[in-house]
């Protein structure tokens, strides 16, 4: 805790250099790139690691009261597992080459599937499930790549902007970007990708789901998009080759399956599981437009899902642990009786939505703002139908914890614990102040997040 204490100081304290300084470049060894391995604190990057440290830092905090019965006293591991996991995906935003990114992500891989099976029972064929698929993303990345090394000769990204725009004629290059894109889509669940996930998150402890879910399939999108904004330029993406097209594409299937899927689930851990998916698409959906509007929107939205999927799946690791209840059919004998699991999940759920003054309501104002600039009305109609779906489903979690049961005064609960209160504390203030100061977050986005040449 100590540790993830000091990152979250630290990543303030650099993106603050970042802003009044300019990037950051560190290149290890001593050796020169592209020869070198070389890590890269721009703005984009700088950002997130607050998000990243801040809520692994809450996801720790909450894991107090859930370790002993989840994980079987295996705490140690369990909490080198965590740094190992957040130095990975701390590695994943920074990493300056394609190669080294691939290591990072199969670290965070590694880390992720121990954490998931670490319980036993369902969780390991989840664990198992989650290894294989994810093990396929990672050969198909890395087959990408290779497509990549064998046609420029190099693997710094720097280096590749300025080789590849020389060299768009070759398929290589669109077969290189494809693979990427199908193997970074299995790591971040798109549609029609996305089988692995519903189960890890379910059935992973309590006390590892929160930091799982807000945190490995949002930076995997990241990754994929510091290589087609960063690597392959706006201007290739937009005009030369189409990929943005087809991210479009699968972002409103995912938006939409994700969301119907959550709206056929009765346990809750599942249903927080597919509306992650859903947001995926939403998230796509800003980054496919093409233009600055849905591109901030997009990445505006994703450190909004960050928080909210933490707290979504942190409101499930308290109505588990504390009061037993896995399912909406179990809400009712809650009830009123939670004041801060319902409290919480009322804010959570109307940033999910997309309702003001959350910043759930903004990042999507962008990203439909975007659309309508590109012209794409389908992206827009994907966008408020996904909405609606997460208002219905939504409100059958409602109906479910305010149903009145005849049962309900024969359960009484305790005082839920102090870390409880805080992680969920948080995690409902952080939605409501995202919307609050969205303007100069976005603003803050537009000076120090735009990709080269949008």
């Amino acid at each position: 805790m100590t540790i993830l204490a000091v990152m979250v100081l630290v990543s303030i304290l650099n993106l603050h250099n970042v802003i009044h300084h300019g990037e950051v470049r560190y290149v290890f060894s001593g050796w020169a790139v592209p020869l070198g391995i070389e890590w890269v604190a721009d703005g984009l990057a700088s950002v997130i690691l607050v998000l990243l440290s801040a809520l692994g830092l809450l996801g720790v905090v909450f894991t107090g009261p859930t370790s002993p019965k989840a994980l079987g006293g295996r705490i140690v591991h369990f909490y080198t597992l965590i740094l190992l996991l957040v130095s990975a995906l701390t590695g994943i935003v920074f990493a300056g080459d394609l190669f080294n990114l691939f290591v990072f992500l199969e670290v965070g891989a590694l880390s992720s599937y121990a954490l998931v099976g670490v319980a036993g029972g369902r969780a390991l064929f989840a664990a198992f499930r989650y290894l294989i698929l994810g093990t396929l993303g990672a050969s198909l990345y890395l087959l990408g790549v290779s497509y990549l090394y064998a046609l420029t000769g190099t693997l710094n990204m720097a280096d590749l902007a300025d080789r590849l725009p020389l060299l768009l004629h070759s398929k290589a290059v669109v077969g290189g970007l494809l693979f990427m894109f199908i193997g970074l889509g299995i790591k971040m669940a798109l549609v029609p990708f996305h089988a692995w996930m519903p189960e890890a998150y379910t059935y992973a402890p309590e006390s590892t789901a929160p930091i799982l879910a807000s945190l490995i399939t949002k930076v995997v999108l990241l990754a994929w998009v510091r290589i087609i904004y960063w690597v392959f330029n706006a201007s290739t993406i937009i005009f030369d080759i189409p990929i943005l097209l087809l991210v479009a594409v699968l972002g409103v299937l995912a938006a939409v399956i994700g969301a119907s899927l959550a709206l056929a689930q009765r346990d809750i851990k599942m249903m927080f599981a597919y509306g992650g998916i859903s947001h995926i698409g939403i998230i796509l959906i800003g980054i496919g437009q093409g233009n600055q509007t849905g591109f901030v929107g997009g990445i505006f939205y994703l450190m909004n899902d960050a928080v909210m999927q933490a707290g979504l799946f942190f409101i499930a690791g308290v109505a588990i642990c504390q009061y037993g209840v896995r399912t909406i059919d179990d809400l009712g004998r809650v009830g009123r009786q939670a004041p801060w699991l319902t409290g919480s999940l009322v804010v959570v759920s109307l940033g999910m939505i997309g309702l003001p003054p959350t910043g759930g309501f903004f990042g999507k104002w962008y990203i439909i703002l975007g659309a309508l600039e590109a012209g794409n009305y389908v992206s827009v109609a994907a966008v408020v139908l996904s909405t609606l779906l997460t208002l219905a489903y939504f409100v059958k979690l409602f109906e479910g914890i305010f149903r009145q049961s005849s049962t309900q005064s024969d359960f009484q609960f305790g005082e839920i614990p102090l870390s409880f209160k805080l992680t969920l504390g948080v995690t409902t203030a952080a939605v409501l102040i995202l919307g609050i100061f969205s303007a100069p977050i976005v603003q803050l986005l537009l000076n120090q997040a735009l990709p080269p040449g949008l």
